[in-house]
């Protein structure tokens, strides 16, 4: 009798069974928003790749600003003002158009925390932008209204349980590894509240420049206690001597 050998399954190349998106606009280059915006966007992104570690040993993260995520091949986009994700890499080459926005298919799983800055009454952020982040998967949302144009709070942090945002207690993100937290502060010359990211114990995830200050800081305390103690160990010399103690010989 004749031994049928298994039928060996056929290897598929990734690029044959990715999805055709020839039709999706990666980018319209609108410049849509404000002074403000501006600014709170890289106060949201420069201060983690400047200062964060990471969540934990060995995991990545990838977080943008005003960079479409796409859940599927012919819906529109989100396009939240800040995302992070964690567990992913930003790829190589980022000109690759598969590679030019957040495509879920391409990455495995949705960001982990999107983020909205209000900045008028019209961007839907606490109604159907809310809906639509809890569909894809979004674990966390985060609405921060700096001129409290929703009329509510001004920082509204919600987590995804069983399929729909609930409103977070607190403002530490668990499955994150980090917080959201108001700061008031000056950065880059204005004085504001702002939306800051923090370790668990509150303290704001600090930018390149504000670590570079610490770091002058701490420095000059080290030349001045330096100092000091250079000072008080001429003063015991001067004494020794006015004693007739060599503090050589000591």
């Amino acid at each position: 009798m004749a031994i049928v050998q298994p039928a060996v399954p056929e290897v598929l190349d990734p690029a044959d069974i990715a999805p055709n998106i020839d039709h999706i606009v990666t980018e319209d280059d609108t410049p849509v928003d404000n002074i403000f915006s501006e600014k709170q966007q890289r106060l949201l992104t420069e201060p983690l790749y400047s200062s964060w570690p990471g969540p934990g040993p060995e995991r990545v993260f990838m977080v943008a600003a005003n960079v479409g995520v796409y859940a599927a091949v012919y819906q529109p986009p989100l396009v939240p003002d800040v995302f992070l994700s964690l567990d992913v890499h930003v790829p190589e080459d980022m000109w690759v158009k598969n590679h030019r926005s957040y495509f879920l298919w391409e990455y495995g799983k949705p960001p982990d925390v999107a983020i909205e800055i209000v900045s008028n009454r019209k961007g839907h952020e606490a109604d159907s932008k809310l809906r639509d982040y809890a569909r894809i998967g979004v674990t966390y949302y985060a609405i921060f209204d700096p001129d409290e144009q929703l009329q509510g709070k001004i920082l509204r942090l919600y987590a995804l349980r069983e399929g729909k945002y609930a409103p977070l207690k607190g403002q530490w993100l668990p499955e994150a590894g980090l917080g959201l937290t108001l700061w008031h502060g000056s950065f880059e010359g204005t004085e504001a509240t702002w939306l800051r990211w923090c370790d668990h114990d509150g303290n704001v995830i600090a930018s390149g420049a504000e670590r570079a200050e610490q770091e002058r800081e701490r420095a000059e305390r080290e030349r001045k206690r330096a100092e000091q103690e250079r000072e008080r160990a001429e003063r015991l010399a001067a004494r020794l001597r006015e004693l007739g103690v060599d503090p050589e010989g000591i």
